[in-house]
C-alpha cells in the first residue's frame, strides 16, 4: 500500500496543489512558521525528515559501490551542477524575473536532485541504481555547491550569504542523510521497520511543503503566473533535454542517458521551498516582497518536473530502443 502511494508520487503533489489552491489553510500551517518543534520551524524539521529518509536507504556499500559507475556518475553528477544552475540563470534573464522570483529560481535550479527521481526512473526503465547513486552524490556535493552556486549566479540579484545558506545545508541535509545512513548500517533492524513507513511520510511532507508555499503564495502565483509558469518550465524543459543530450554525446547507453535526464530535469525541490522560506535567507532581500517571492519558483518547479517526468516515464517505458531490442537478442 505505502508502496503504491510513494509511487504516485506526481499525481499526489498535483492534488495537493489543487486543494491548497482552493484550500490554502489546509497546507500554510506547514510553512507559516506558527508551528515549532524543539524551537525550530515545523518547516525545517520536516525537511530534516525527508533527509533522514534517504540516508535510512543507503549503507556503507552503497557508497562503495559508486566506484563501480565512475564515468556514468561522473558525467551525470556534472551536468547537474552545471546544466541546472546555467539553465536557471539563463531562463531568469531571457524571461525577464523580477528579483526575488530570479533569485528563487536560481537557487531551486542550484539544488540536488530530488529522491522522486528515483521513482520515475524506475517507471522510466532506467537504471535504478545509478539513479540512486547519482542522488546521493548530488545531495552531499550540494551542501557546499548549493551555497556557492547561488551565491555567484543568484548574486547578480541580490547579495546571497552562502556561509548562511551553508549552515542550513549542513542542518537540514548533511546531518539528517549521516544519521540515516548510520541508522541504516548499525541498527538495520530499526532501518526496516521505519523504512516501511518514512517514504510516505517524506512523500506527504513534500506534498505538505509545495502546498504550504502555494496556499500562502496564491495572490502573488496569480500576479505572475505568465512569467513563472513559463519560466519553471523553460527550467525543466531545458534540464531533461539538455541532460539526455549530454549523456548521449559522451557515450552513454540508452538507459543511463534516461537516468541522467531524469535526475538533472527532477530537482529537490522541497530543499528549494525550505531554504527560501528560512529567516535567514529572506533576510538578504531589502524589499519584503521580494523575499516573499523567493519560494514561489521551487513550488512550482515541483508540479512541473513531476508532470514532465512522468509524462517521459509513460512514454519511454512504452517505446523499445533499437540497443535495447539488440539487447536482447
Amino acid at each position: 500500500m505505502i508502496r503504491a502511494i510513494t509511487a504516485n508520487f506526481a499525481l499526489m503533489t498535483l492534488a495537493g496543489v489543487a486543494l491548497a489552491w482552493f484550500q490554502p489553510a489546509l497546507f500554510t500551517w506547514m510553512t507559516d512558521g506558527s508551528i515549532r518543534v524543539a524551537g525550530q520551524p515545523l518547516l525545517s524539521v520536516g525537511l530534516g525528515v525527508i533527509m533522514l529518509a534517504m540516508g535510512l536507504t543507503l549503507t556503507f556499500a552503497d557508497y562503495r559501490a559508486l566506484a563501480h559507475m565512475p564515468k556514468a556518475l561522473a558525467i551525470g553528477v556534472v551536468a547537474q551542477f552545471a546544466i541546472m544552475p546555467l539553465t536557471g540563470f539563463a531562463v531568469a534573464r531571457a524571461v525577464g524575473l523580477e528579483q526575488g522570483l530570479a533569485v528563487g529560481l536560481i537557487l531551486v535550479a542550484c539544488c540536488p536532485g530530488g529522491t522522486a527521481s528515483n521513482i520515475v526512473t524506475y517507471l522510466a526503465r532506467g537504471n535504478l541504481a545509478l539513479s540512486v547513486a547519482m542522488t546521493m552524490c548530488s545531495t552531499m556535493a550540494a551542501v557546499a555547491l548549493t551555497p556557492l552556486l547561488t551565491g555567484a549566479l543568484a548574486g547578480a540579484y541580490v547579495d546571497i550569504d552562502r556561509w548562511a545558506l551553508f549552515r542550513d545545508m549542513l542542518a537540514v541535509v548533511l546531518v539528517p542523510v549521516v544519521l540515516g545512513t548510520l541508522i541504516s548500517e548499525y541498527l538495520p533492524g530499526i532501518a526496516r521497520r521505519v523504512s516501511e513507513w518514512l517514504p510516505l511520510v517524506a512523500a506527504l511532507i513534500v506534498v505538505l511543503i509545495v502546498g504550504g508555499i502555494v496556499g500562502g503564495s496564491k495572490e502573488l502565483i496569480r500576479e505572475h503566473a505568465e512569467k513563472l509558469l513559463l519560466a519553471t518550465f523553460l527550467l525543466h524543459a531545458f534540464g531533461f533535454a539538455l541532460g539526455y543530450l549530454a549523456a548521449k554525446v559522451l557515450g552513454l547507453g540508452v538507459t543511463e542517458r534516461r537516468t541522467i535526464s531524469i535526475e538533472v530535469g527532477m530537482q529537490n525541490s522541497g530543499l528549494g521551498s525550505g531554504l527560501a522560506k528560512a529567516p535567514t535567507f529572506a533576510a538578504q532581500f531589502p524589499d519584503a516582497m521580494q523575499a516573499a517571492l523567493a519560494p514561489v519558483p521551487a513550488a512550482l518547479s515541483a508540479v512541473w518536473h513531476v508532470v514532465i517526468g512522468s509524462l517521459l516515464a509513460g512514454w519511454w517505458r512504452r517505446k523499445v530502443e533499437p540497443e535495447e531490442r539488440a539487447g536482447e537478442r
